[in-house]
């Protein structure tokens, strides 16, 4: 069975996290359109509990490829206790920390997609820095603070294949909506030699770039 069907769609809104059925939708179209091309896997920053994942695994899976999901699991800086979007039932009772990779299995087996969608668990520049395959697709969603976002820019847009997409999350022209590194990284992008903006794949806060041949 292709695509995201209803039983998908279900998994995916119920798994904790940010994206909307649209935003969700949009990214595995995107998605699907690269993995299509044979340049490499999928691979995505920032793996919460895996909602974006069930989108991108199934893209992944119908493509013939996987993806491959960076996160340590410790939650983002706007997790933490203290912050807007803290979620006490993701913490470990044992050590007091965050703790989402649990939350994650559960979400990929109810999808069916456990041989679909590899979990990498460690820091996304640890893992970059010892990474060697082109990547047909990159989805950047980690944390919004403005270090760890040029980090991931750093770390994983050279492995970007010519011809493939990059697509990022909660990109807000006005300050008003949202936080400002996202939207930075998507004009970075789009205003350098390398990248262009492909506006027919973009839903709401999300933006996609396509590296030129």
């Amino acid at each position: 069975m292709g695509g995201v069907d209803a039983r998908l769609l279900a998994v995916a809104r119920a798994a904790k996290g940010f994206m909307p059925d649209d935003e969700g939708l949009a990214l595995h179209g995107a998605a699907a359109a690269a993995a299509s091309g044979g340049r490499g896997p999928l691979l995505e920053v920032g793996t919460y509990c895996g909602k974006s994942a069930v989108f991108l695994g199934a893209a992944a899976r119908d493509a013939g490829t996987v993806l491959f999901t960076v996160d340590h699991h410790r939650g983002s800086e706007e997790n933490q206790a203290g912050w807007d979007h803290h979620d006490t039932s993701l913490v470990d009772p044992t050590s007091g920390r965050m703790d989402t990779l649990p939350c994650f299995r559960r979400t990929m087996e109810d999808a069916g997609l456990e041989d679909s969608v590899v979990a990498v668990v460690g820091e996304s520049a640890t893992v970059a820095r010892w990474w060697g395959t082109p990547l047909a697709f990159l989805f950047i969603d980690g944390g919004h603070g403005d270090e760890v976002v040029r980090a991931d820019e750093a770390s994983w847009i050279p492995h970007v294949a010519p011809g493939a997409l990059v697509a990022i999350h909660d990109v807000f022209p006005d300050p008003a909506d949202g936080g400002r590194p996202p939207y930075e990284l998507w004009c970075r992008l789009v205003a350098g030699a390398s990248f262009e903006d492909d506006p027919s794949l973009a839903c709401g806060s999300l933006r996609v770039v396509r590296r030129r041949a």
